[in-house]
């Protein structure tokens, strides 16, 4: 072992020169925890995991790795022997699992090792956030338990704070509900292997699985034909969603920086209203509190995301040398309840009234702050448009009441804000299903000059096959004269980022109700840098 820090935990460490008194305590502490017997091997074997796992393999979740900064990010593992049993099919008890991070993927120069502690309290889940690590560098990561090994993941750290960076290759992803359909789109994403991939909301869908559709007749867990409500759960749809081999091959190709949207806890929630007519706003809160601990349990994310009850801090900031600011959005848990019953409506006193918000006053003022960064780009990763995607429905212009055209208020004070100090903000988003390429303007019926780009994701797998175009994309198309590109297809974007440009590859899968299915380019975006000029290839 080297000199390099033996990290344990988040906050606590074990270095080479510990004492040999503290090392003693920590392995009295281990030695005496009530360890699941069948996991606490001593001999961990170095290899990949076997083609056939046996019965008591836990790594059936996959590992993956987020939050990249220049000298850290974290890695992540769940543990489950049975993804389809209650709770992974994991006994009570603790279970210890190392860790090892190395420069090469045969772990034959190992920067960094540790211990934690895989317990019920957490869901068996494992963060580790390594510290010390050198920016801008490729790592490999794996995890041990007894004789068993996980796969080997890739990492890469962010360059250093304000480090000349000559481009940036990354993704952006949401709305993967299982039952709709596979997940195709992962293989090819992990074959790209960009810097980061963004997941921008909606990991699970909350709601009780039918049997039918294209996974009919795979298993799942008991607690799949019910809605989530309980921690459990919760716990239950995320293990069933991550046991998916493309989802873990993406996890395990790069760094995920991660944000919920509704479907993590409940369809169109708004800060401590659920919209389940008549819904108690108390228990509602004790099931976001749920719902939130699975999710973090589930996510590559740091302890400071950790909730407390109902609570959590999700909305930060990533940089990438000068090259660009990623500002990630919560827009889900201070947002004003949705105006005229959510759904499709008219424009109106409700959705402009200036007393409504859908990030809150300190995320609104905490956005604008990061327009003084001196990155070249300025990046907006949030759960759904900006942008009104307006149709004509009765001879009338109507607009979602969830996204930010339900919220004018708020975006024309972050636009403004962006306007005033001469910034141009790009936006990248997902739950529409559809992928939407459009200009950012502050106001869209007496159109204001464009200050941005925004590019909308379509779902993973959420709507099923989808089409290039359907009723709905032809619909927006004609009322909605700023929108550039639209196709309903299943997929995701991969971009490049370069100081002078922003990249897109729309990619497209022609079918996810069969595995198997490849996937396309359907058109190639480019936005120069300081215009808000979009190009179609």
């Amino acid at each position: 072992m080297t000199r390099r820090e033996l990290v344990i935990g988040a906050d606590r460490s074990l270095t080479a020169g510990t004492t040999r008194r503290r090392f003693l305590t920590w392995s009295a502490l281990v030695g005496t925890l009530a360890l699941v017997p069948e996991l606490t091997g001593t001999d961990a074997v170095r290899a990949q995991p076997p083609a056939a796992p046996p019965a008591d393999y836990p790594f059936r979740l996959g590992v993956a790795s987020g939050d990249p900064l220049p000298d850290s990010v974290v890695l992540w593992t769940r543990l489950a022997v049975d993804p389809v049993a209650p709770l992974g099919g994991m006994r009570p008890g603790v279970v210890p699992v190392r860790w090892e991070i190395a420069d090469d993927d045969r772990f034959g120069r190992v920067v960094a090792q540790g211990l934690e502690l895989a317990t019920e309290a957490d869901g068996w889940s494992v963060h580790v956030d390594v510290r010390g690590l050198a920016p801008a560098r490729d790592y490999f990561y794996r995890f041990l338990v007894g004789p068993h090994a996980s796969a080997v993941g890739r990492t890469r750290t962010a360059p250093a704070a304000g480090a000349p960076l000559a481009s940036l290759s990354f993704a952006w992803a949401s709305c993967q509900k299982w039952e709709d359909g596979f997940y195709g789109a992962y293989a090819d994403l992990a074959r790209s292997a960009p810097d980061v991939v963004f997941f921008l909301g909606d990991y699970i869908y909350e709601y009780g699985i039918e049997r039918k559709g294209a996974r009919a007749s795979l298993p799942r867990p008991e607690s799949a034909l019910r809605e989530t409500l309980q921690l459990n759960d919760y716990r239950d749809r995320y293990a069933l969603y991550k046991a998916d081999e493309n989802l873990a091959a993406a996890h395990a190709a790069a760094p995920w920086i991660t944000t919920f949207d509704d479907h993590e806890v409940d369809n169109n929630w708004a800060s401590q209203i659920s919209q389940d007519e008549g819904a108690d706003p108390r228990l509602f809160l004790m099931r976001r509190a749920d719902a939130f601990k699975a999710w973090w349990e589930n996510t590559p994310v740091r302890m400071t995301q950790r909730p407390v009850g109902p609570d959590l801090q999700a909305y930060r900031r990533f940089s990438f040398g000068s090259l660009v600011d990623f500002s990630v959005l919560d827009t889900r848990q201070y947002r004003s309840d949705q105006a005229n019953g959510d759904g499709e409506h008219p424009q109106d006193a409700a959705t402009a009234d200036p007393g409504r918000t859908i990030t809150g006053a300190a995320q609104e003022k905490w956005i604008v702050d990061g327009f003084g960064s001196a990155a070249t780009w300025k990046f907006l990763a949030h759960q759904t448009v900006i942008s009104d995607l307006a149709q004509i429905e009765n001879g009338e212009r109507v607009v979602g009441m969830d996204p930010w055209s339900g919220y004018e208020a708020s975006r024309h004070r972050i636009l403004d804000a962006a306007r005033d100090r001469g910034v141009q903000v790009q936006s990248i988003v997902g739950d529409i299903h559809r992928t939407i390429v459009s200009e950012l303007r502050r106001d869209y019926r007496d159109p204001a000059p464009a200050v941005g780009v925004e590019i909308a994701t379509t779902s993973i797998a959420s709507g099923k096959d989808g089409a290039d175009v359907d009723d709905t994309g032809a619909a927006i198309a004609a009322a909605s004269p700023h929108v550039a590109f639209g196709n309903a297809r299943r997929g995701y974007l991969r971009a490049t980022l370069t100081p002078t440009e922003w990249r897109s590859e729309v990619r497209v899968l022609d079918a996810v109700s069969v595995p198997g299915a490849g996937a396309r380019t359907a058109t190639t975006v480019t936005v120069p840098v300081g215009t808000t000029e979009i190009g179609l290839s």
